[in-house]
């Protein structure tokens, strides 16, 4: 009697594993998207009217804009912590800045939730009485703390992004190489206009604003690519490749 020995390998390749972190920070990134362009419109009333809260108000329509843009910070986290060990094998310390500038515009846009929460609160505890021009007053502060944190937040905060992440896609080879490029263009223009916003130099909304669609571009695209497309193959994914692959089995047959 024979006895032969077979080396069988796992059914499940190794690179599954990198085509569903794609996926999922791919997903994430139009969620941003899906999230942040709903919730600006929805908030039209409160950002719009400097008497908002003593008005009949439109409280419903805000919640749902501020949940909306709850979830647009967590997804903005969700698509550092996805991308962060992919990417950290290109440049750890890049990586890590872009996990902490996707971290800070999380919180930036949370405050900007608490303050317009904090109007619906004070709209709805001024119907029973109160003092209408104070009111009026706290209301129009905290929209205009709510302006500062859009500026810092989804504004300054994105063109650091696409610096640092742009710049990591762009070496790595990941994408294709046009998908940060867009990023590495348009986070300068981004910047240059933030901070002119800053110094009244202009106003948000004004024709330069459109130094935004570069990073608007960017990171859809780069969202979209992931999800269809997911990783290119490159160094990083064939070193993750070799390191993530499972051992052979043996089987015996007699």
């Amino acid at each position: 009697m024979t006895t032969t020995v077979r080396t069988t390998a796992v059914k499940r390749t190794p690179m599954s594993s990198l085509r569903k972190t794609a996926l999922v920070a791919g997903a994430l990134y139009v969620i941003t998207f899906a999230a942040s362009i709903p919730a600006l419109l929805l908030l039209s009333p409160v950002l719009s009217d400097s008497n908002y809260i003593v008005g009949p108000g439109a409280d419903t329509q805000v919640l749902w804009a501020c949940f909306l843009d709850v979830v647009n910070a967590l997804a903005c986290i969700g698509t550092a912590v996805a991308l962060f060990p992919v990417v950290k094998r290109q440049s750890e310390a890049l990586a890590l800045g872009f996990v902490t500038t996707r971290l800070f515009e999380a919180a930036v846009i949370v405050i900007g939730v608490v303050s317009l929460l904090a109007v619906v609160t004070l709209r709805q505890a001024g119907a029973a009485g109160g003092d209408e021009a104070s009111l009026v007053t706290a209301g129009q502060a905290l929209v205009a703390v709510r302006d500062w944190t859009f500026l810092f937040g989804p504004n300054l905060m994105a063109a650091l992004n696409a610096l640092l992440l742009g710049t990591l896609m762009y070496r790595s080879g990941l994408v294709p190489r046009v998908i940060p490029l867009l990023g590495l263009i348009g986070a300068p223009l981004l910047l240059a206009v933030t901070i002119a916003t800053l110094f009244g130099i202009t106003e948000h909304g004004s024709p330069w604003w459109i130094a935004v669609a570069p990073i608007f571009v960017w990171e859809l695209s780069l969202g979209v690519w992931l999800v269809i497309k997911g990783f290119k193959p490159s160094p990083i994914t064939t070193g993750m490749a070799a390191r993530t692959s499972p051992p052979a089995y043996q089987g015996v047959d007699a």
